[in-house]
């Protein structure tokens, strides 16, 4: 059985891989969009892109689920709720 923190990085990976294969698929049909909508799915891809990787690097150095703004422990529904979180409750 897997533990908690790895359930939370397959999520992640798999996050990332669903963003990744977005933007791509944005990247290849993108002039067949309205202009404005293009670029806001390309840019919510781009940042999901961005929150997995920050979030899967911060497990790699062993800081993850701490928050970056007051050090404090991240609340492990809160880290259920949104893998990537950067902050506690009380902080965000």
């Amino acid at each position: 059985m897997q533990q908690p923190v790895e359930l939370l990085r397959d999520r992640l990976e798999h996050a990332f891989a669903i963003h990744t294969n977005r933007l791509n698929e944005l990247t290849l049909r993108g002039s067949m969009t309205d202009p404005t909508t293009f670029e806001a799915r390309v840019e919510a891809a781009r940042r999901g892109i961005a929150n997995t990787a920050q979030a899967l690097r911060r497990m790699s150095e062993g800081t993850y689920g701490r928050c970056e703004a007051c050090g404090t422990t991240i609340a492990w529904q809160r880290l259920e709720a949104v893998p990537h979180a950067r902050h506690c409750s009380d902080c965000r």
